[in-house]
């Protein structure tokens, strides 16, 4: 499936100057410089009537006329994929997505992912990267994430995550106890030594998280987490990093801990609890058009919620 958008405007004094694909860039927000470029040489681009090369010098009073082709990704097929829209416009959605759920296809997950059921639910995101999701979650994280529906949204929301104006808060569940509020600003890379994990580690990306404490349990904490950044596995491997795994993340170190005589019930949504405990609560951005700020909350998930409330009653109970 091929998309055909057909476009056109006079460059005025702003743009007069500066390079072709610059100047198209600047007015036509909702493309990328990569693909005005592309079209430019493909002679989908003409200047007062004429073809021009990108790097054609514009004056004030041209008229550009562009026909822009987006093509469909033939590879993601739309699946019926079980989510949650928390929030639909013309410009973007929110998706609620369920542990257990990949986000994009790949190794090992060649469908049935987040991406697929989109396109199935949505067909126009097919032309989008990436299936107009700006973010992701890993597979056994619960939550939000935000959805492009068409390139200038896309544009304008990659340009918020990247200019860290997208706000983004998690519950976890923790081993072990706080005494304060804190941040971790240590810079995120690769594992050498096991290229499926990240680390902390020099020359790595900057990466800095928040955390508050909501509730202390007796072997255990619940946290709100705020990413400042997005790096991959970002609040996994902090909190493994300060000794403080999440709870059911063994694959940075998180081991089964349970307090001294606990209750029946906590050992068993202990033992039984088959994921992180991390769940992508809340999303604050501004609307990619409006302007105006959205903000949503989901709901914690019932397994996640059966799990600190084992907490609880057993803080509770050992108090008897």
């Amino acid at each position: 499936m091929i998309e055909t958008r057909h476009h056109r405007a006079e460059f005025g004094a702003d743009e007069a100057g500066m390079r072709l694909d610059q100047a198209l860039a600047k007015i036509f927000v909702e493309y990328s410089r990569t693909s005005i470029k592309h079209w430019i040489d493909a002679g989908h681009v003409a200047v007062n009537s004429k073809p021009c090369r990108p790097r054609y010098c514009v004056r004030s009073g041209d008229i550009v006329e562009l026909t822009a082709t987006l093509e469909a990704n033939d590879k993601l097929l739309g699946q019926p994929v079980e989510f949650d829209v928390l929030h639909q416009d013309e410009a973007c959605l929110i998706v609620n997505k369920p542990a257990g759920c990949v986000v994009h296809p790949g190794a090992g997950n060649p469908d049935t992912t987040l991406a697929n059921g989109l396109i199935h639910r949505f067909p126009e995101l097919a032309v989008l990267p990436r299936a107009g999701l700006i973010h992701r979650l890993d597979k056994n994280t619960s939550g939000l994430l935000v959805v492009a529906r068409n390139s200038r949204a896309y544009q304008a929301l990659v340009r918020q995550m990247a200019e860290r104006n997208v706000k983004r808060i998690y519950d976890a569940l923790v081993v072990g106890k706080f005494i304060s509020n804190g941040k971790i600003d240590a810079a995120i890379g690769r594992d050498p030594l096991n290229r499926t994990r990240m680390t902390v580690r020099a020359g790595g990306r900057q990466a800095v998280t928040h955390f508050r404490i909501v509730s202390s349990f007796r072997a255990h904490t619940q946290l709100e987490v705020e990413l400042e950044t997005g790096r991959t596995h970002q609040i996994r491997v902090h909190m493994a990093h300060i000794k403080h795994p999440i709870v059911g993340d063994s694959r940075y170190g998180a081991r089964l801990v349970l307090p001294s005589d606990p209750s029946d019930g906590l050992e068993r949504c202990m033992r039984e609890f088959p994921r992180q405990a991390l769940h992508a609560r809340r999303l604050e951005f501004d609307h990619p058009v409006h302007k105006e700020k959205i903000a949503v909350n989901a709901p914690m998930p019932p397994d996640m919620a059966e799990l600190i409330d084992g907490c609880r009653t057993d803080r509770e109970t050992s108090r008897l």
